[in-house]
């Protein structure tokens, strides 16, 4: 019997994890054939790290992500339209790409607020505005910028935020402008953004909360709604994302926010599969890679066979700030209040130095955190989060980072192979005792394998453990 034909569109961080995935299952691509369409000229890359690349602590080939094999690859190539009728991709170039099931992992595209002056009058850019999303965009904006010069980012959200560290990291006078009172509020409450605003400034970003920008003017900069003005060169726009949708809506699909998919991440086309940024779904977080992650997983199960019986049921996110001499973590409740009903909430402040820590308990599990400048913490938190495991009974020590880590408490060997390890990476237990296993002895070289650790760096520890522990486990020379 002939592979079944599989198309995907969209060669981003989801679905490059697809086509990983779909291999580990069919390495040989027995039962299916995979192609992916990419409308970028790169391989995928993983994109929680482009700050790192902005500040130029890592460079643009660090964080490619690996490709699979037996993958018919088309970069740089755009999708016309989908022929449902005739099951059929139509690529710009007029060729067509017969499928037995296609799958839609075209992500998402910054929306760019409609403030005057930001668009030039053909709808594209004006000069001196960029974007925030794809290595390009680094690319553009590190050429337009010069140390020393003002730039001025729109939006005090998670990437908004990162690209402020990384451009102040290269040197520039950077003001972020953010129309809500404090940070990162889908994330944080007011009290973390406030610690969090107090970090930043230290690190010498200006920060202009709760007002609008109403113009810009090239070359000088951007009025806001008080009618104060912000100097700048440069202006980057990361004010939110949108699903990239207009393919699925162009050949009838059912979108609302974006692609309408169920558990099994099928469309109203029961022929056509998405996930990631562009699909719909009520377990989904918009712009967190994680949610495509464990997709992925549930899509590969599905289109291989492997099991017919998997089903997406929703993620359990956790969001980190990726910006130098910044270490934040939040999951879960982060709105929860001391006097809700049925929660058990702490709360540790130090604003002198800038840290914040907050726990909110149900029945002894953690269901929410926010955790800023406690980054010990933040990797117990996190991992009792995970598994859905007790929390210890001293939440001071808990708070303070002094609890033992579940890896600790029970060993690498009682993890699941599917716990995730390296968040920054999204890289399981699985994945690394996998690489150990085809020769990455050392925790430097699980790091070059599967590059656990080399994003934030809050996993090292454990990745040091589950080394050892793969170690101990080695025949021992008679």
């Amino acid at each position: 019997m002939s592979p079944r034909r599989v198309v995907v569109v969209g060669y981003g961080m989801a679905g490059a994890r697809l086509a990983e995935e779909v291999r580990r299952r069919d390495p040989k691509g027995e039962r299916v054939s995979l192609t992916i369409v990419g409308a970028e000229s790169h391989t995928a890359y993983n994109r929680v790290l482009l700050s790192s690349v902005l500040a130029g602590s890592l460079a643009p080939d660090a964080v490619r992500l690996r490709g699979s094999e037996h993958v018919d690859l088309r970069l740089d190539t755009e999708v016309s339209f989908v022929d449902r009728s005739v099951r059929a991709v139509v690529l710009a170039d007029g060729e067509t790409l017969p499928y037995d099931a296609l799958v839609l992992a075209t992500g998402s595209e910054p929306w760019v607020p409609p403030t005057e002056g930001l668009r030039a009058d053909d709808g594209s850019l004006a000069e001196g505005v960029h974007t925030f999303r794809t290595l390009d965009d680094c690319a553009r904006i590190v050429a337009a910028t010069a140390p020393g010069s003002p730039v001025a980012v729109l939006g005090g959200g998670l990437l908004g935020l990162e690209a402020a560290r990384g451009l102040a990291g290269r040197g520039n006078l950077v003001t972020v402008v953010h129309p809500v009172d404090h940070l990162m509020e889908r994330q944080l409450d007011a009290q973390a953004g406030a610690a969090l605003a107090k970090s930043l400034r230290t690190l010498g970003i200006e920060l202009r909360l709760g007002v609008l920008a109403t113009r810009y003017l090239p070359g000088d900069g951007l009025k806001l709604d008080d009618g104060s003005h912000v100097p700048a060169d440069l202006v980057v726009v990361s004010a939110g994302v949108r699903p990239s949708a207009d393919l699925a809506r162009s050949c009838g699909l059912t979108v609302e926010r974006g692609i309408v998919v169920d558990n099994a991440l099928r469309t109203s086309d029961p022929r056509i599969f998405a996930l990631g940024d562009c699909a719909e779904h009520p377990g989904t977080v918009s712009g967190l890679v994680q949610s495509a992650w464990d997709q992925a997983v549930v899509l590969a199960d599905l289109l291989t066979g492997a099991d017919p019986s998997s089903r997406y049921l929703g993620t359990p996110v956790v969001t980190r700030l990726k910006a130098r001499d910044i270490d934040l973590a939040a999951l879960g409740e982060v709105h929860t209040e001391p006097d809700e009903p049925g929660a058990e909430v702490l709360r540790l402040e130090d604003p002198t130095r800038g840290r914040y820590a907050k726990l909110v308990l149900r029945e002894d599990r953690v269901t929410g955190a926010i955790l800023l400048g406690a980054p010990d913490a933040a990797a117990v938190i996190t991992q009792l989060y995970d598994r859905g495991a007790p929390a210890p009974a001293d939440r001071l020590a808990l708070l303070l980072g002094r609890a033992l880590s579940p890896v600790a408490q029970a060993g690498p060997a009682d993890l699941p192979a599917s716990a995730v390890i390296c968040r920054c990476n999204t890289v399981s237990k699985g994945q690394l005792v996998s690489a150990w296993r085809a020769g990455a002895r050392s925790t430097g070289a699980l790091a070059d394998a599967t590059r656990a650790t080399t994003g934030c760096g809050g996993c090292r520890d454990a990745v040091c453990g589950l080394a050892d522990w793969l170690s101990a486990q080695e025949p021992q020379p008679s």
